[in-house]
């Protein structure tokens, strides 16, 4: 078995990784461990990964970055998930990226400065008939009109801040 050397700043990468078999069948699931520890995987972490499962590290960039649901950045206390399927975008869901963007002040993808929210655009939530809908830490929002908005993420921040 490889012995991995050790992350200064993600030593549980090293548990999470150690979890599985050196096989490169469970690349995803290791990262998916890391992602769910982290709220993102590390860049030294994919090192690690390689090393352990004797792969290229671009082997296993190219898998962090192809699933939408990884990211190597941190990601926001809170991840809104806009959705953007037929439903939504005609009943004005970029109306509601235009608002969570200007209220929040950052661009999709990116997580605002006090670390509390991150904004994505989904393809489809499957909850056509509530369109449009917005998931705020998994949990759905329907009919959202910008000033819901304000109020759904001014309860989240009053949460935090509690």
């Amino acid at each position: 078995m490889v012995e991995l050397k050790s992350i200064n700043d993600y030593k549980e990468s090293i548990e999470l990784i150690k979890k599985y078999p050196p096989e490169k069948q469970h690349t995803l699931a290791i990262l998916q461990d890391v992602q769910n520890n982290y709220g993102f995987i590390p860049r030294d972490t994919i090192n690690y990964v390689a090393e352990y499962l004797g792969l290229p590290v671009s082997e296993i960039y190219s898998m962090a970055t192809f699933y939408k649901a990884l990211s190597l950045k941190p990601k926001g206390k809170y991840v809104i998930k806009v959705c953007n399927g037929t439903a939504c975008h005609i009943r004005g869901s970029n109306t509601l990226i235009e608002e969570l963007t200007e209220y929040l002040d950052i661009s999709l993808g990116e997580t605002t400065e006090d670390g509390l929210f991150s904004i994505e655009i989904v393809n489809c939530l499957g909850a056509c008939a509530l369109a449009p809908v917005m998931v705020v830490d998994g949990k759905y929002y329907g009919a959202v009109t910008k000033e819901k908005v304000k109020l759904i993420l001014d309860e989240y921040k009053e949460a935090a801040y509690a």
